[in-house]
């Protein structure tokens, strides 16, 4: 998700900065101990991207992913599913594909059609992280919007895709509105209440905008899963390729070994060319430093949008017959980035 503007993430950013200061002075260990003493989780294994409905997935109504339609039927959602991971997989060596959620979609009569979208992953071996999406409007502020229907949308998801060792549970994307210990107490809660779901199947986002993973990292309650992380070349004006590294960084402390980055992007359909070295713009700065750091931490990394109809972002565009699609890619050296990331292709820098 990349349309809320940069100011408004500003806040979360500087409330863990503040966290973090109180710690500090505090003379506690919560920054680093827990995840320095767990075992290493394999977060290289998830080379993805995200799939999304046109409006960023923020919707008060089913969300419908780009290039399929609400009217379709499972076999027809299965078919245009079935082609659209292929070619995510022949396009950009992609094995991972993030997927929105909301009671509306999982409550009504829109589940049965898009459950094809989960099964046809699934079935083609790709991993699916399956997240939930708060609404739109002034239901975009960081909270569930509604926990009368956010569970029983849980208890549908979980009892549909609990034994499917593909699929993968996010129990909020950017859950900003809440402070960071109430954030960790609310997925504190999510895995109580579905205990039956191995931990290593669980995403627990980042606290603000999934902007950093330190905090949720260091709470033992939460010990097993991994962590999400987003990161955006928007969120600074300028910044040159060390400055970006040192954000990123930053954001992730000593977690990399649990985290994967679900959502990073930069546009695509600009003409803009990630394979070379230009310092003075800010974006290729920001893209050639995080895919080098995601390699070099050995960390799993899930673009934002692999396709999302309408987005600069967007890495594949449909193409072909809409009731048989197929994807082209928007912008080579992007793929080439993410292939470098995922550990394959060239380096920019020596």
């Amino acid at each position: 998700m990349r349309t809320i503007p940069a100011g408004t993430r500003r806040t979360p950013r500087l409330r863990a900065a503040l966290l973090a200061l109180l710690i500090a002075g505090a003379g506690t260990s919560l920054s680093g101990a827990p995840a320095q003493a767990a075992p290493r989780m394999d977060t290289s294994q998830f080379k993805g991207v995200n799939w999304a409905d046109p409006r960023d997935n923020f919707a008060d109504d089913p969300v419908v992913l780009s290039g399929l339609s609400l009217s379709d039927s499972y076999a027809q959602t299965y078919t245009k599913s079935s082609r659209v991971i292929s070619a995510f997989r022949a396009n950009l060596g992609a094995n991972t594909v993030r997927l929105p959620i909301n009671p509306y979609t999982v409550n009504g009569t829109y589940w049965k059609s898009y459950r094809a979208v989960i099964d046809a992953a699934s079935a083609k071996g790709f991993k699916v992280i399956l997240s939930y999406w708060e609404g739109t409007g002034p239901r975009k502020d960081g909270f569930i919007d509604d926990q009368a229907t956010y569970w029983p949308m849980w208890n549908t998801v979980v009892k549909a895709y609990k034994n499917d060792r593909n699929v993968y549970f996010e129990p909020m994307n950017e859950p900003h509105g809440y402070t960071d210990t109430e954030w960790a107490d609310l997925a504190a809660k999510w895995l109580d209440t579905y205990s039956s779901v191995p931990r290593n199947r669980v995403f627990v986002s980042g606290a603000g905008y999934n902007d950093h993973v330190t905090t949720v990292c260091a709470d033992p309650r939460l010990k097993g899963t991994y962590l999400s992380l987003h990161h955006y070349g928007f969120w600074k004006e300028y910044a040159t390729y060390d400055q970006w590294v040192a954000d990123l960084k930053v954001r992730i402390g000593d977690c990399a070994n649990r985290t994967v980055a679900d959502e990073f992007g930069a546009h695509m359909t600009t003409g803009f060319d990630y394979n070379k070295p230009a310092p003075d713009n800010n974006f290729v700065n920001y893209m050639q430093a995080v895919t080098d750091t995601f390699r070099e931490l050995k960390m799993g990394s899930v673009y934002w949008p692999g396709l999302r109809t309408g987005d600069t972002y967007s890495l594949q565009t449909l193409t072909g017959d809409p009731a048989r699609p197929w994807l082209a890619t928007t912008n080579q050296s992007g793929a080439d980035r993410l292939a470098w990331a995922w550990g394959r292709g060239k380096a920019v820098r020596p």
